[in-house]
Formats: C-alpha cells, sequence, structure tokens
C-alpha cells in the first residue's frame, strides 16, 4: 500500500480529482481513506434517489471514503451546511471544492479494481484481482 496526500483547490470538481489520480499515477486500485474541506456545491445521491440532489452555500466536508477503479470512484460523504445541517450520500461529478479539500488515498499496487454487473444487486459492483507480480529476470 502507498500513501497518497492530495489537496484540492478552490473550484475543482471532487471525484474529477479522485479519479484523475490512478490515471496520473499509472494505479489500479485505491481507496479513499478520508478528506476534509470545503465545498460550494455538492453533488449527492441520496439512499434509493435516481439522481443527485444539488446542495449549495459553505459546506463542510465531514467524511470523505470509498473505492476508486479505473472504472471510476465509489465515494460517500457527508457535509455540514452553515447551520450545521449534516447531509450524506452517494458522491456524483460537481461537486466544487470552496476554499481546498484534503484527501488521503492508498493506492494498491498489488491489486486490479474493475466495476462488473452484479444481477443480485442490479448495480456496477467492485470486483477485486490480484495483480500479477513482476518475476525476477
Amino acid at each position: 500500500m502507498q500513501a497518497y496526500p492530495l489537496r484540492l483547490s478552490p473550484g475543482d470538481d471532487l471525484r474529477v480529482a479522485v479519479e484523475d489520480v490512478l490515471r496520473q499515477r499509472q494505479s489500479h486500485a485505491a481507496f479513499v481513506i478520508q478528506g476534509i474541506g470545503s465545498l460550494s456545491v455538492a453533488q449527492l445521491r441520496f439512499a434509493g434517489a435516481e439522481a443527485p440532489t444539488e446542495l449549495r452555500g459553505d459546506l463542510e466536508i465531514l467524511t470523505l471514503a470509498g473505492s476508486v477503479s479505473p472504472d471510476g470512484a465509489h465515494l460517500h460523504m457527508s457535509v455540514a451546511d452553515a447551520r450545521g445541517q449534516v447531509s450524506g450520500g452517494h458522491v456524483a461529478h460537481g461537486c466544487k471544492v470552496r476554499t481546498t479539500a484534503e484527501l488521503l488515498l492508498a493506492l494498491l499496487p498489488e491489486h486490479r479494481f474493475s466495476r462488473e454487473f452484479d444481477p443480485g444487486t442490479g448495480f456496477l459492483e467492485l470486483t477485486i484481482h490480484s495483480a500479477p507480480q513482476d518475476k525476477p529476470g
């Protein structure tokens, strides 16, 4: 496992930035262990909902965690608004950093993640494979 700290800047799209890490690092598996910071826009899909709900304002990221594969990220986040009311759900594209976001990713070079259709759930679910090991030459 390789720890990879990441700081995002104002205007960055949170999910796009996380997904870009895998491409830039040529990695095939990672977990977002934690994230904090602030957003001006959060796009969260609540449980059972078909589409994300847009939240706007001064939002604090309280928790952020999930898995990342070359097929995309599966992230969940909770945010608090300026009154301290908390909302949480599945992170969609369009979450815009307000001042900063500080994340810790765990890159897993010994694994390959993908998302495959699971007939039991009806969704694309995480599939975990061991990465081929380089043989000493």
